[in-house]
């Protein structure tokens, strides 16, 4: 295991390295100037702008930029922003906290609602029980996120009037009021988000359990006398759940980028709303720094769960 885990690190070098190379080139080829509004505020001499745009190296060959950029990755310093005037660092630690509240809750909130509802579908298969969670889960995953929040605000904040919908970080209360809040600011958001991968999840699971509860080892325990409730838990969800971890595992770089359209929707100061300003405005390093770190979380969480299959399924070796 250990030298499988060091050969896949060996390998997310290059793989990064590679992905970094083709984002850079990228951002760096777009159109757009960050010091456009200099340029063409005649209350700004020329000069300014030219002298800042040489400074920050902005007229260097793409690949001197490139190396420049990933050496001062390499030393821990992730740039400088463009717009705000504060390094990438502080930014992207300000809006974080925020962010995982909510992908954290919502991956919770998925986890609570697919397991059951997938475990006691396959367990009754073709009933009514199976055919309604069935019909709910596949209107869940094909509904766009941003359809399904238009929708929880219509209904819940406009219509009903109980939640509000845009999202509130700086609420000034302490204690159980605090928390609250809190929970009444990102209830929807953490809905939308859960719910989306709790479909796909419930999905997923109903099936693994289907496959398993068919095959002969279950129907042997069946038959030596083992009681219905020792077979599903002993036998049947200990193996049906171990793709459902690895599942899970490749879920969660998912959930950060489905996050970026849900935080536009709802206003939440988090990584995906300071991605689309810093799009918008043409804020190269803190667009390169959060697609980099998407790319990593994509590549960390493969192997997350490559490493979860081979150490859950004993049938599974990574030797050789």
């Amino acid at each position: 295991m250990s030298s499988y885990f060091f050969r896949r690190l060996l390998i997310a070098i290059p793989v990064l390295a590679g992905i970094s190379l083709v984002l850079f080139t990228i951002l760096a080829l777009a159109p757009g100037d960050p010091f456009e509004e200099l340029a063409t505020n005649p209350n700004v001499p020329r000069e300014v702008a030219q002298r800042l745009r040489a400074q920050y190296g902005l007229d260097d060959p793409v690949l001197v930029r490139y190396v420049r950029w990933a050496a001062a990755m390499a030393r821990g310093e992730w740039g400088f922003s463009f717009a705000s005037r504060v390094d990438v660092t502080t930014l992207i630690l300000q809006r974080l906290p925020t962010t995982l509240f909510v992908i954290g809750s919502a991956q919770l909130l998925g986890i609570v609602i697919a397991l059951p509802i997938g475990i006691l579908s396959a367990l009754r298969p073709y009933s009514v029980f199976d055919q309604v969670a069935t019909t709910l889960a596949f209107i869940g995953f094909s509904l766009p996120t941003f359809f399904t929040g238009l929708l929880f605000i219509l209904f819940f904040s406009i219509h009903l009037d109980w939640l509000p919908f845009i999202y509130r970080a700086d609420i000034d209360a302490t204690g159980w009021r605090w928390a609250w809040e809190h929970v009444r600011y990102g209830l929807m958001p953490i809905a939308v988000l859960g719910l989306f991968q709790g479909a796909a999840l419930m999905r997923f699971t109903r099936a693994s359990v289907l496959e398993v509860i068919r095959l002969e080892y279950v129907q042997t325990a069946r038959a030596k006398g083992l009681s219905e409730s020792g077979t599903i838990l002993k036998h049947v969800l200990r193996n049906a759940l171990i793709p459902v971890v690895t599942l899970v595992a490749l879920q969660i770089p998912a959930m950060f980028t489905g996050a970026v359209i849900t935080e536009q929707i709802f206003r939440v100061p988090g990584i995906g709303s300071l991605l689309i300003a810093s799009i918008l405005s043409n804020d190269t390093p803190v667009v390169m720094a959060i697609t980099f770190v998407y790319a990593c979380l994509v590549v960390t969480f493969n192997l997350a769960a490559d490493l979860a299959y081979g150490w859950l399924d004993p049938r599974i070796s990574y030797h050789g």
